[in-house]
């Protein structure tokens, strides 16, 4: 789709009745200069669920979760965390908060143990529980033998499982991740994909899940919300996407493509291969 043209949202089914809303965003508006990166966005997340962000390259993701975060303030709208305003305490609500950023910045002067221990001091975790912790995560990421490797010599997926590690270390109620399998190897992103869903059928956190994988956003989350250019074009469950654009039997991607005006990508092929 090019230009600044706006496709027209499809009518969300409402949240699940179960739960306790945990995150509402509420017409939600913010702009860079001229660039207006999000358009009276509202959604909201409940205790439990695992909603998948979803939308083309530039489509304000991750300005709303910035936004979500409090490290953004709105232009217009809130945005509420446990019931409260985000902006009324920005750092009470990252306390509460996991987050994994798309291009995580890591202390590379530090080891991947030094890290983990310096971000269990920020959230104040007793000392004798934390260790455990740690143990379990390395040992259960593949990173075991590596705590004490400077994180400068980490792989991309290395620094990317610290990123996540740090993220669940103290047990967060939300977690806000975007594009958080980045060069995870299959088993690692298995790992991650099970512990998710355990997280939110167990414990009854909720997950705002980020990435342009539609395959692992259909298969992991409970509903999706389509962003582009800023707006909430949908959201609901595959199912209810499914039967409100009459495409029985179509998948995540089919839906996603055809919402955001990009389905007709034959004559683009085509082009290309010549």
């Amino acid at each position: 789709m090019s230009g600044d043209a706006v496709p027209s949202p499809l009518p969300s089914t409402a949240a699940p009745a179960s739960g306790r809303p945990i995150l509402e965003v509420r017409d939600v508006s913010k702009s860079y200069g001229p660039v207006l990166a999000l358009r009276r966005a509202a959604f909201e997340l409940r205790s439990g669920e695992i909603v998948g962000l979803l939308g083309p390259n530039g489509a304000g993701k991750s300005t709303a979760m910035k936004v979500i975060l409090g490290i953004l303030p709105p232009d217009e709208g809130e945005v509420r965390l446990f019931g409260e305003n985000v902006q009324s305490d920005p750092v009470g609500a990252k306390r509460r908060i996991g987050y994994v950023p798309e291009n995580p910045q890591l202390y590379e002067f530090l080891t991947g143990a030094e890290y983990l221990d310096f971000i269990a001091d920020m959230y104040e975790l007793d000392v004798e529980h934390r260790a455990a912790r740690i143990g379990q995560f390395f040992t259960a990421l593949d990173l075991k033998g590596h705590e004490n490797a400077m994180i400068s010599g980490y792989s991309l997926g290395m620094k990317q499982k610290i990123a996540l590690i740090a993220a669940l270390l103290h047990r967060p109620k939300l977690l806000i991740l975007d594009e958080p399998l980045n060069g995870l190897d299959p088993r690692s992103a298995r790992i991650v994909k099970d512990l998710l869903k355990s997280l939110a059928t167990r414990e009854g956190v909720a997950v705002l899940f980020s990435t342009h994988v539609l395959e692992i956003a259909q298969a992991i989350c409970d509903r999706v919300v389509i962003l582009d250019h800023g707006s909430v074009l949908a959201s609901g469950t595959v199912g209810s996407l499914r039967d409100r654009l009459g495409r029985a039997g179509s998948g995540l991607e089919e839906l996603f493509l055809n919402l955001t005006g990009t389905e007709d990508i034959q004559g683009v092929v085509e082009a290309l291969a010549r």
